[in-house]
């Protein structure tokens, strides 16, 4: 490549960071802002619209909700995610790229077209709406990030170490818990993250399948139907906080397994 067009590319990569960075960067700045309106200009920085979301009535349900969902998610997903990853692993190659692909596909669906889906199977099924569908929605579609990661972790996985120890008397289970859990287990628990951040951040399928109640999402959603205020951008920033947040975390896992 010549000067000129390193330059052209470098213009173009700074120029699509910018656009796919700067509304969440105006969400966090409008979120301290003086004003009521969230527009330019800034004329002061405040926390007001920080206290004032912690004083919404809906915020606590909504945000306790929103753990619960993320953290049963979390566990649910790591432990089946990390079942089936290990059993995949075990298959021919071309045997689990098939199963691979069928359990990818809720991730294939669009959203909204899984949470009509699995609103009409509640329905129909009797199945009262609350959180356990959703957390049983959010488990359909972060599952196969965590199968996905924690496979690839198995396919460098020397198998000789769980024969060593089989060797020495260890049972299955003795073998995994004290030989294959330890070294796979950053990796699972960033997998977890993961389908944490997904399900925290989530708001279509959680919509459809919810009933009554709310998550942080679906709270914005009822807030920003009458406009967008401060304290919306401010409930936005924590939401981002949060996904961002575990992401990172889970990445940080993830390389330390590798290491």
């Amino acid at each position: 490549m010549t000067g000129t067009s390193r330059i052209f590319w470098a213009i173009v990569a700074i120029a699509f960071v910018i656009f796919l960075t700067a509304p969440i960067v105006l969400l966090v700045v409008f979120s301290f802002t003086s004003r009521t309106l969230t527009n330019f200009p800034i004329e002061g920085l405040t926390l007001h619209w920080w206290r004032d979301m912690l004083d919404q009535r809906l915020f606590w349900p909504a945000f306790g909700n929103s753990l619960i969902i993320g953290a049963c998610v979390a566990l649910v997903s790591a432990l089946t995610g990390t079942l089936a990853a290990m059993g995949l692993a075990a298959l021919p190659k071309l045997r689990s790229a098939i199963i691979m692909y069928l359990l990818t596909l809720p991730v294939m669906l669009p959203p909204l077209v899984l949470g009509v889906a699995l609103l009409s199977f509640y329905v129909s099924s009797g199945i009262p709406l609350g959180l356990g569908t959703v957390i049983f929605s959010h488990v359909l579609f972060t599952q196969p990030f965590v199968i996905l990661i924690v496979h690839a972790r198995m396919l460098n996985f020397d198998p000789r170490l769980v024969e060593s120890a089989r060797d020495l008397g260890a049972t299955p289970l003795r073998a995994f818990l004290t030989v294959t859990l330890p070294v796979i287990s950053p990796v699972v628990i960033g997998a977890g993250l993961i389908a944490a951040a997904l399900s925290i951040d989530d708001f279509i399928i959680t919509f459809f399948t919810i009933g009554s109640g709310n998550t942080l999402p679906t709270m914005v959603w009822g807030m920003i139907r009458t406009g967008v205020t401060p304290t919306v951008n401010a409930i936005g920033t924590l939401i981002v906080l949060l996904t961002i947040g575990s992401t990172i975390l889970a990445l940080r896992l993830a390389t330390k397994s590798r290491n």
